[in-house]
């Protein structure tokens, strides 16, 4: 066992025991940490499937970003701490429907997929340069359309919010 394999089954195994406190937590401030724990697991993963540029695209937008304002929004909203959430029938049913459809999905592609295995040391590469390139001449064009539809919904939700308010 080499020290890729022990950092691998690390950060997978911070990310499946994180990931399972997010969802059977009944704490939402222990939810939201876990989160936090979640998303730098899979950034772990990220770095060393040769990801540089989804790593960090993680940690800046996830854990700097959503999370943060997901934790704020927990923490000063004194409400949300005395949910209790219900489970029955109707929940449950539809639940084990898609966890059952998702696993057979999983199993499948597992099945189909042809696996490469490599021999020796990996060979890790940056990808940021590349994918800056690509963004900057063969894609520049859908980057810009994107950059406009986020823009859009940014102002469609800040005038949403500001004609609540104004009632």
């Amino acid at each position: 066992m080499t020290l890729l394999d022990i950092a691998f089954y690390f950060f997978a195994l911070v990310t499946l025991v994180s990931a399972g406190i997010v969802v059977f937590s009944r704490n939402m401030i222990y939810s939201a940490f876990s989160l936090l724990f979640t998303f730098f697991g899979v950034v772990g993963l990220y770095v060393l499937l040769s990801a540089d540029f989804l790593a960090v695209t993680q940690l800046l937008i996830y854990v700097g970003g959503i999370l943060v304002l997901l934790l704020f929004g927990v923490m000063l909203t004194t409400r949300i701490l005395d949910v209790e959430m219900k489970t029955g029938a109707l929940q449950t049913v539809p639940a084990a429907l898609l966890i059952a459809l998702m696993a057979g999905t999983l199993c499948g592609m597992f099945w189909i997929t042809d696996w490469k295995a490599i021999r020796g040391e990996p060979h890790f590469t940056t990808t940021a340069a590349s994918l800056g390139e690509l963004f900057m001449t063969t894609y520049a064009l859908p980057f810009e359309v994107a950059s406009i539809v986020l823009l859009v919904a940014l102002l469609g939700a800040a005038m949403i919010a500001r004609r609540e308010r104004a009632k």
